[in-house]
């Protein structure tokens, strides 16, 4: 996913580490700001809404910590985990991390700080110049067929010629 990317983006583009990563920098909340969308009008009365920085803190604390959303501490002040990952999901459908990883991309690219050394390239979408060759079917080494493990063993409710 591109979250994905952009995540492991923020944590480069952040540099020095702070014993709170998920604490988003005023240097950092610039970039991300303007690339999120206004939120709707509120459909139901209730709590006021979790600003948006808050809540992305919130989902860098559930990614850097790897709890689940549902456990997200309250005392924090970050929201319900429920509300940051619909943050999450909203965020995604509007393109705000493909955006953000072409801005963090495009600053750590003029600041000299890409390290290309440690990139990887995935093989499952670089397409091979030529087909291998064709693989043998696999032939079995047992003379009969294996016991069933999911039926049962009486004559009655087996079907299986395993006895």
């Amino acid at each position: 996913m591109m979250w994905l990317s952009a995540w492991m983006l923020v944590g480069s583009f952040v540099g020095k580490r702070n014993s709170r990563p998920w604490v988003v920098s005023d240097e950092l909340w610039s970039l991300i700001e303007p690339l999120l969308p206004d939120p709707g009008p509120k459909l139901v009365a209730g709590w006021p809404r979790v600003p948006d920085r808050q809540a992305m803190c919130g989902i860098l604390f559930v990614l850097h910590t790897g709890i689940q959303w549902e456990y997200l501490p309250q005392e924090l002040g970050y929201g319900s985990g429920m509300t940051c990952w619909r943050r999450l999901a909203a965020w995604n459908e509007a393109g705000v991390w493909d955006r953000l990883h072409v801005v963090l991309l495009s600053k750590l690219r003029a600041a000299k700080q890409l390290d290309w050394s440690r990139a990887v390239i995935d093989s499952s979408r670089v397409r091979a110049a030529r087909r291998g060759p064709k693989a043998d079917p696999v032939r079995s080494t047992a003379h009969g067929r294996a016991a069933s493990t999911t039926s049962s063993p009486t004559a009655r409710a087996s079907r299986s010629r395993c006895h």
